[in-house]
């Protein structure tokens, strides 16, 4: 039998805690080879995409897929998680908050092992929800003093501030634009829908590190060339996936294939087969796609979590006669 698991369900078994575990586990494996991603793809619909994205955990013996529509401004996500073992289909998850924990885990493990371990100060651009999430992992990985916000809208930019002042016991404050909140701080993570530059090389300081997650299309992105070019270190979930969709990257290397040469994998960071910073002064960038693997690893803590706590519906599917 196949177990439901709903957002609500997911969202009353998953924290931040279990998402920075799970994808820091899994780049290890990842690393050592045990773990294999196929990057995302898409098809254009008439009103929007279908995405599909999958990996696989030899070691552990399971298979997940990530598959998403984004249709008319709205977003589905769906992740089915089998045995290899079986070839059972062990659970179809809803994973909208799935997603926003396990992207801002990302940054979180990008943070630990990047940022300046003095870093205290952590600027958002971008007032959505996986906004929210990078600013509770960075705060998770590093002891913020404060933390700053821009958006477009100021009412929304409000709102976040307050809301993850009280969450976070820190004080959140909104800024007017993108540089007043980027001047200054240590951490920077971009999460917008941009086109075009909203993080700029007059903005960084020496000793900075970026997790820019937005702009996962070729022709998008959300730093320009100059801010791209100040990164001594950059660091990508999967080079296959962003010389497809890492536009940020795309745009600024222009083809020059030394520097996508330079460009490490989280993975090895993690696993120590790859260094990250070598100065207080470095710039350090982490441009975070979204990989299946993160799906994966986050998903088996859901379904561990419902089989352990009830949850979920079965369904009948797959069933001999």
């Amino acid at each position: 039998m196949t177990l439901h698991i709903s957002e609500a369900e997911v969202r009353s078994v998953l924290n931040m805690s279990i998402g920075l575990e799970a994808v820091e586990e899994i780049s290890g494996k990842e690393a050592r080879g045990e773990v294999i991603v196929h990057p995302r793809r898409r098809f254009e619909l008439p009103h929007g995409f279908f995405h599909y994205m999958a990996a696989a955990d030899f070691g552990a013996g399971y298979v997940a897929m990530k598959q998403y529509t984004y249709v008319r401004g709205n977003l589905r996500f769906l992740v089915p998680l089998y045995e290899m073992s079986s070839g059972d289909l062990l659970t179809l998850i809803e994973a909208d908050y799935m997603g926003q924990i396990r992207t801002g885990a990302a940054s979180g493990v990008a943070t630990k092992y990047l940022a300046r371990p003095d870093a205290n100060i952590a600027a958002i651009v971008g007032t959505g929800g996986q906004a929210r999430t990078q600013l509770e992992a960075v705060a998770a990985v590093r002891k913020l003093a404060s933390a700053r916000v821009y958006g477009r809208n100021p009412e929304r930019r409000q709102k976040f501030a307050q809301e993850m002042t009280l969450r976070l016991g820190f004080p959140v404050q909104s800024a007017e634009s993108a540089a007043q909140a980027v001047r200054g701080a240590d951490i920077v993570c971009t999460a917008t829908t941009a086109s075009g530059p909203i993080l700029r090389v007059q903005d960084l300081a020496p000793g900075m590190h970026i997790n820019a997650i937005g702009a996962n299309h070729a022709y998008k992105r959300e730093l320009d060339d100059q801010a791209v070019a100040a990164a001594k270190v950059i660091v990508a979930d999967s080079i296959e996936q962003s010389r497809h969709e890492a536009g940020d990257l795309i745009l600024a290397f222009q083809g020059d294939e030394a520097r996508w040469a330079a460009v490490k994998k989280l993975c090895d960071i993690v696993a120590g087969k790859a260094a990250g910073r070598s100065s207080d002064s470095d710039i350090t960038l982490f441009k975070s796609n979204g990989i299946a693997s993160w799906d994966l690893a986050v998903a088996l803590k859901v379904y561990a979590a419902a089989r352990k706590y009830r949850l979920g519906r079965e369904l009948p599917l797959h069933i001999s006669v």
